[in-house]
């Protein structure tokens, strides 16, 4: 199994480099796990503070619980991944099926924070953007998406969102083994990570 770890700010472009990945392989061969799946279930507390809580640190994350789950994966057994409902902060009941795979993405803006779950990637990826763009990208997502108005998003940008990128996003990309320059729009670095992708499966080697 080959794990690929995707990281990189918020509305970098992490979503489409993964998307082009898996379009680039046969879909049989790739799982994708998403950070964002295994922020700490929080429904103990009371929605207004869960809508005030930083969820850009590393401490917002079960690390414990995405570690594990990736070691179940590489030992060839069968996940339950958690969902997480961004409107209400908290995770859902819901789980999603996640069978071993050739290939495995494990994305988010802080999956180079973890030394444990770093450890356990083959490539280590960070897709690098604009400030600007990014928070542009953030703005419509989070708008659409997750229910805010972009001044809560322009609030929350200021108050959390680049302080924690500047504190521990921004410093991981030391850990990457490829750094991608304007995020989704460069088609010449994601090429060259699929094609080296697909040179490390074992099916290339029978080729």
């Amino acid at each position: 199994m080959l794990v690929i770890g995707i990281a990189g700010g918020t509305g970098s472009g992490k979503t489409t480099v993964v998307r082009k990945i898996i379009e680039s392989l046969p879909k049989e061969e790739v799982a994708v796990i998403p950070q964002d799946c295994y922020y700490k279930d929080n429904a103990h507390i009371p929605l207004e503070e869960r809508l005030k809580m930083n969820y850009d640190e590393p401490a917002s994350i079960e690390w414990s619980l995405l570690t594990r789950h990736l070691q179940e994966l590489r030992e060839g057994k069968t996940i339950e991944m958690p969902t997480y409902d961004f409107i209400t902060c908290s995770r859902m009941k819901e789980t999603i099926r996640i069978e071993p795979r050739e290939v495995v993405v494990v994305e988010g803006i802080l999956v180079l924070t973890d030394k444990e779950l770093r450890d356990m990637m083959d490539v280590k990826v960070f897709v690098d953007a604009d400030a600007d763009e990014r928070l542009i990208r953030v703005i419509h997502r989070d708008c659409i998406e997750r229910g805010r108005t972009p001044q809560m998003v322009i609030d929350r940008y200021t108050d959390m969102l680049k302080p924690m990128h500047e504190l521990y996003i921004e410093p991981s990309k030391r850990y990457a083994d490829l750094i991608v320059p304007q995020g989704g729009h460069n088609n010449v670095a994601i090429k060259l990570l699929t094609d080296y992708i697909r040179s490390l499966l074992p099916s290339s080697r029978n080729v």
